[in-house]
């Protein structure tokens, strides 16, 4: 298989953790006999500096002509002084808008040799594996109108969505669940929210379209509250804009690590831009000791969700698995007993456990 991948290594640890997607991309190419053609473009800070932009005209063209887009981090406090319209974040939300990405996927996933680390009891996440669907373009954070009266004294956001909005993202949590283990829940607040009931109504109505999903609506507050005292009763949760931005960052927690969690933002089509969760941490730029298993599993999510490479994603989960289980971990993580390597160890950790044969026989072509 043939598929062109864009590289947006962005800010901070962002080039250095997309050495380990490309490494990962090189060794899956070689095992399954794909064809991964690799170009990379600026974003953010680094785009400012180079074209005074955070968002470079080639840079959209050429996401827009990829099967997908792999991105490091954008930021820094560099940029800090620029005009609000000039900012790094502004190149991510600017491809985000141009690519048409609405769904935003975020796995969570209690690993074995980290569980301690997270401040649930060790009951509660060892084996847990979420994934939370959020719509990225409507609800609370788009309508209109919002504002402030001239007095200052009074506030308005409106939520408003679409139906079309609401079935596109609800679609994609079935889509996901049928990827998983068959079953939904639908977060809401139907109780209150107009919105709310019409997402339930949609729910409800495409449910007749996937039997073999079971079904279930929770709102919001009970959700947020079961995150964390059985989060393992989950397996994929589809909610809203607002609704999602908080859920998947109270249930990052759960990893005991920011520096272990990967996302993907997709459209219908299957294209879609992944990142790692964790920032572009400027205080360790340049110093080796990232921790890069974000970055190389939002790759694995790419195989899976954009080229339906289920198997060598799964390897690529697999091989970060062994790797924790024995005892290779960057600082930021907490391994008991374990061993501390750099950035380059570790991705070398990965590979070797993806490896049967030679990387050197990777089809992987790379245009800088």
């Amino acid at each position: 298989m043939r598929k062109q991948v864009i590289l947006l290594p962005g800010d901070g640890v962002g080039r250095e953790i997309m050495e380990g997607a490309k490494a990962v991309l090189n060794t899956i190419a070689g095992e399954y006999n794909h064809e991964f053609i690799v170009h990379e473009h600026a974003i953010g800070g680094d785009a400012i500096d180079r074209y005074d932009t955070p968002l470079p005209e080639q840079t959209v063209k050429a996401c827009e002509n990829a099967d997908a887009i792999l991105l490091g981090a954008v930021g820094g406090p560099k940029w800090d002084g620029m005009p609000a319209g000039k900012r790094p974040e502004k190149g991510l939300l600017g491809i985000r808008k141009s690519l048409g990405l609405f769904a935003n996927l975020r796995p969570v996933q209690g690993f074995g040799p980290l569980v301690h680390a997270s401040p649930l009891k060790t009951e509660l996440v060892d084996g847990c594996d979420i994934l939370i669907v959020r719509e990225l373009t409507g609800g609370l954070y788009f309508g209109k109108p919002s504002g402030r009266s001239a007095d200052g004294e009074e506030v308005v956001d409106t939520l408003r969505y679409t139906r079309k909005e609401i079935e596109r993202i609800v679609e994609k949590g079935f889509e996901a669940a049928q990827m998983r283990s068959g079953k939904l829940t639908s977060v809401d607040k139907a109780n209150v929210l107009e919105s709310s009931r019409m997402w339930r109504e949609v729910v409800e109505e495409k449910a007749k379209d996937y039997p073999d999903v079971t079904v279930e609506h929770q709102l919001v507050d009970s959700a947020a509250m079961k995150l964390i005292t059985n989060p393992k009763q989950f397996d994929v949760i589809v909610t809203e804009n607002l609704f999602g931005d908080i859920l998947s960052d109270e249930a990052s927690v759960l990893t005991g690590s920011l520096g272990m969690l990967p996302s993907a933002s997709l459209r219908t089509d299957g294209v879609g831009l992944y990142e790692p969760v964790h920032g572009s941490a400027p205080d360790i730029a340049g110093e080796g000791v990232v921790n890069p298993l974000g970055m190389i599993l939002s790759t694995a999510m790419m195989l899976k969700y954009s080229f339906g490479m289920e198997e060598e994603a799964a390897e690529i989960e697999r091989a970060v698995k062994e790797c924790l289980e024995d005892g290779y971990h960057t600082r930021d993580l907490d391994v008991q007993g374990g061993k501390v390597v750099g950035t380059d160890e570790m991705i070398k950790r990965i590979v070797e456990n993806l490896s049967t044969k030679s990387i050197s026989n990777a089809i992987c072509s790379s245009y800088m």
